[in-house]
């Protein structure tokens, strides 16, 4: 997001994605595959996840110009069951290869009710949630998972060893209930978070992050040098280690501290792994019986006491849901560092763009 001191522009989503699509078919990504880089990209704006939107753009294109990122992987998927695909990515985008994955997963729920992707070979894949509203869309339930550069120590250790890899769950809505959409970092914060402070050159939190001697720090550059913390101590530490196995033992990725850095590993790939599962929620008791319940849940959780009786119990995903509306209605925030990167990206590709046709709201 925009730093509060910032002069920023409110854009047209429509035709910033269109903008962000013409920038990677520039980069030789095919048509169809850089307006779905380009849709969940803008999708995270949208949603107000800045981490994960079009300020992602110069490291995606600095790897594919660089080869470290097929912009036409050859993505072979096996099926070693009927409920079960074996995906690799062949080190394409990751966008790309995540997409491809959630929907070979929701082909074999729609056979057998419960359908789960693992991918090796893949890249960096953006918001995890994006995925999720994917399977929420065709009316499946679904878990994301993936590991991630290492960022963060085991529980106990003092060197990175994990990734801040996202927990992320989905559920379609009941009767008059939002959808569940749970997206969350393993660490106390994603590390794009810290990236961003960097950019807009603001200090971060304390209990964000260790620098690199194992001091606690609030200056970001320090931070970005050295570890962040696990979420609840062993907790996130655990959750972590579970995405290890189930993104990168168990798909032949990458693993345990040897997933590739997208910043700072300039001479190999990442091969990082995935794992989608997509099930139908109305398996064991039907549709009608799943809907009634999922927005009786709901509906009680809203009616509990609150804290402050000025703010509205809302469930994971909500906040960012009602950004959404706005920004689409308002227009995306953008810095001015912002629209002098898609200046700049747009010429790298070959592109002569007026920024001003993004729509200005």
């Amino acid at each position: 997001m925009p730093g509060k001191d910032d002069t920023i522009a409110h854009v047209d989503a429509q035709r910033l994605e269109a903008l962000v699509a013409a920038i990677f078919a520039g980069l030789d990504v095919p048509e169809q595959d850089a307006a779905s880089v380009a849709r969940y990209l803008v999708l995270a704006d949208l949603r107000g996840v800045g981490t994960h939107g079009v300020s992602r753009i110069p490291v995606y294109a600095d790897r594919l110009r660089r080869g470290l990122v097929r912009a036409r992987p050859d993505i072979r998927v096996t099926h070693p069951m009927p409920a079960a695909a074996h995906v690799d990515g062949d080190d394409g985008l990751g966008f790309v290869v995540a997409r491809r994955a959630m929907q070979e997963a929701i082909t074999a729920a729609e056979r057998c009710g419960i359908g789960m992707a693992s991918v090796r070979n893949s890249t960096h894949f953006g918001m995890a949630a994006a995925y999720l509203l994917e399977a929420i869309d065709a009316g499946y339930a679904a878990f994301v998972f993936t590991n991630a550069s290492p960022t963060m120590p085991v529980w106990g250790g003092r060197t990175p060893f994990l990734g801040t890899s996202p927990f992320a769950f989905g559920a379609p809505g009941g009767e008059g209930s939002p959808p569940i959409v749970l997206d969350m970092a393993t660490s106390v914060v994603a590390r794009g978070k810290i990236r961003r402070a960097i950019q807009q050159g603001e200090p971060i939190p304390a209990g964000w992050a260790l620098d690199a001697e194992g001091r606690e720090t609030t200056d970001a550059r320090r931070a970005y040098e050295g570890i962040v913390l696990p979420l609840g101590g062993p907790k996130g530490s655990g959750l972590s280690l579970m995405m290890e196995v189930l993104a990168g033992v168990m798909s032949g990725a990458a693993y345990g501290g040897t997933v590739g850095d997208q910043y700072r590993d300039l001479d190999r790939p990442q091969n990082v792994g995935h794992s989608f599962i997509a099930f139908r929620p109305s398996l064991f008791l039907g549709e009608a019986v799943y809907g009634t319940r999922m927005g009786d849940l709901v509906t009680r959780a809203r009616a509990c006491p609150r804290i402050d009786d000025d703010q509205p119990i809302l469930m994971p995903g909500e906040p960012e849901a009602n950004r959404m509306k706005t920004r689409l209605a308002e227009g995306i925030p953008l810095t001015a560092a912002d629209l002098a990167m898609l200046r700049e990206q747009a010429g790298l590709a070959g592109l002569t763009v007026d920024l001003d046709t993004l729509g200005k709201v």
